[in-house]
């Protein structure tokens, strides 16, 4: 009897451990995802702590550029670095580089100074944006070592593809390899792309390109895996936000002026991937003033029939097709009396106009007049015409 007390002591005792572990367990757990949870929404509760967000805001992607994005649903663009060779040791400064793109137009239309290209990047430098690959670039006096070049396809209002193969990367050396400008093969490797240069119209929008880097929802799929999780972290103007999906994201609430921007590729801890690249700060100009196509796509200020010759090359655009002004201005038209319009205004027309009219012969204007004059003017019209007509320097003398 006692020994089966004894069991069954053993018995609730080993179950109570039981449903302790579970419950630190879940605990232990919920803490981590707490810690490794992100999401696209501002105001983060992320860890490490970021500032909250007061002033930046995400908004939707402008009408106009999502239509225009259709035309690009097909498009699987292919991007190779044909020349110099990834791990190339080059025994000159002056480099030529050659690329290649199937599966996508690129060219720029002359009206409009947009169309599908290529974003073309040395080192960490910002990008060129690249047009046609009938020529090869030059790069001129480049620095004794390392250094890396990376290409991907691009929208007209610049923003990436990001199917596989729309992305090339080749390292190579400058008479010798160095440590610098050389990303590691097997690691994330982040990309900053825009916003950059000069914007005259909000929303500005914010796209990257990622390489080596599972989906966020991979990652967190199974926690007993090897694949690392990851996120973006955003910083502009010192406010923060995290993104955990790879997609452009349209903002507003830049300053007038200059504004900076730094884009982070973190782990799940919150620390930069030890990466080249993977920690990039530009800084771009806001000036409003400023009326380009970008600012016109934005804002839906050019027609989507126009838009198009952007998308399509050699696409015709005649002047009945426009239907929206590129440009429109508010006009506000106020009341205004004959007394108020400037004699200036007038014309000569309108003078001569003036100066020619007459009453009509058979009418007569007379006033303070009483019926029995009326009856002697009339009976008399010599008598009128006579008194009406009065000679130059003549004056007339009332009497007293």
């Amino acid at each position: 009897m006692i020994k089966l007390l004894k069991n069954k002591s053993m018995m609730i005792k080993n179950k109570v451990l039981s449903w302790l572990t579970i419950i630190i367990f879940s605990v232990i757990l919920v803490g981590c995802n707490d810690s490794i949870e992100s999401t696209q929404a501002f105001n983060s509760e992320a860890k490490p702590p970021i500032p909250n967000v007061e002033n930046i805001a995400e908004v939707a992607p402008p009408s106009l550029i999502s239509q225009l994005n259709e035309n690009f649903a097909q498009n699987q663009p292919q991007v190779k670095i044909l020349s110099p060779q990834n791990n190339e040791t080059l025994n000159t400064n002056n480099v030529s580089v050659s690329l290649q793109v199937k599966g996508l137009d690129i060219f720029k239309n002359e009206e409009l100074k947009m169309g599908p290209h290529l974003h073309f990047f040395v080192d960490d430098q910002p990008y060129q944006a690249i047009y046609t690959t009938e020529d090869s670039i030059q790069l001129k006096d480049l620095s004794p070592g390392t250094h890396t070049i990376r290409v991907f396809a691009s929208r007209p209002w610049h923003e990436s593809f990001k199917n596989e193969g729309a992305y090339a990367q080749t390292t190579f050396h400058v008479f010798t390899p160095t440590e610098d400008n050389n990303p590691s093969p097997d690691l994330p490797l982040l990309t900053y792309s825009r916003p950059q240069g000069v914007y005259s119209a909000e929303p500005i929008m914010l796209d990257f390109y990622l390489t080596n880097a599972p989906l966020h929802v991979v990652a967190n799929e199974n926690p007993d895996d090897d694949i690392a999780d990851w996120r973006i972290r955003v910083t502009i103007n010192g406010e923060s936000f995290l993104l955990d999906t790879w997609q452009p994201i349209y903002l507003t609430g830049f300053n007038k002026g200059q504004n900076w921007v730094k884009l982070e590729f973190i782990d799940d801890n919150g620390n930069v991937i030890k990466n080249a690249f993977n920690s990039t700060v530009r800084v771009i100009d806001f000036q409003p003033k400023v009326k380009d196509t970008l600012a016109k796509l934005v804002t839906n200020k050019i027609s989507l029939t126009k838009a198009k010759a952007i998308t399509f090359k050699d696409y015709p655009v005649t002047q009945e097709e426009e239907v929206i002004p590129e440009e429109t201005e508010e006009i506000i038209v106020e009341d205004t009396t004959i007394e108020e319009i400037p004699m200036e205004e007038i014309t000569p027309q309108e003078v001569e106009v003036k100066e020619t009219t007459t009453i009509p012969e058979e009418t007569s204007i007379i006033e303070n007049t009483t019926p029995e004059e009326v009856t002697a003017i009339e009976n008399n019209p010599e008598e009128v015409k006579a008194e009406e007509v009065i000679p130059e320097n003549f004056s007339v003398i009332e009497e007293k």
